[in-house]
């Protein structure tokens, strides 16, 4: 088992801004204020930042891999331009009529991160917009985190939260709440 201080972080709506038609190119990636900065807090704090996302767009041919990499180097990027580094990116490319395992809320996603880190992942902050982001998260006994950008004040109307959720501003605040938290 390692000893690795690791957080999961959902993309579309927690680290950047959320659209209801998808984001479909990197010109349609725009940081949420805040959330490189955030992402620099947790790596100055000793934590691996992973992102565990739902792309269906790719099996909706909204975009293609090509452009989820693009996409993913923009985020990076931007990343690296605020002193902060995101790990990896973990992502289901399919449509949610494929029934897949690694479409969140499933909890395949969530192993694969386990496995990839050699880390149980029972009490690791798992960070969403949305309910299926948390529930993906708590099945593997991750700590739940809703934040309030994206869908999530629609998220928090709705209710269903898993117990023990903790819902926050945005990713800067969570980060600010973590850190405290964790002395």
């Amino acid at each position: 088992m390692s000893n690795t201080k690791l957080i999961i972080l959902d993309r579309d709506g927690v680290i950047n801004q959320d659209s209801p038609n998808f984001i479909k190119s990197p010109d349609e990636w725009i940081a949420i204020e805040g959330s490189m900065q955030a992402i620099a807090q947790l790596n100055q704090a000793g934590y691996t930042v992973v992102v565990a996302t739902n792309q269906s767009g790719i099996s909706r041919k909204l975009f293609d891999m090509e452009t989820l990499n693009a996409i993913h180097h923009k985020m990076h990027t931007a990343a690296q331009h605020a002193g902060a580094s995101i790990d990896a990116v973990f992502f289901c490319p399919h449509a949610a009529d494929f029934n897949c395992d690694c479409r969140k809320p499933k909890p395949g996603m969530m192993h694969s991160i386990a496995a990839r880190y050699e880390i149980n992942l029972k009490g690791v902050p798992t960070v969403g917009d949305s309910l299926r982001d948390l529930q993906a998260g708590f099945l593997v006994g991750c700590a739940p985190h809703l934040v309030l950008t994206g869908k999530g004040e629609a998220t928090i109307a709705t209710g269903g939260l898993p117990p023990q959720s903790l819902v926050h501003q945005n990713l800067a605040t969570m980060v600010e709440h973590l850190l405290l938290a964790k002395g």
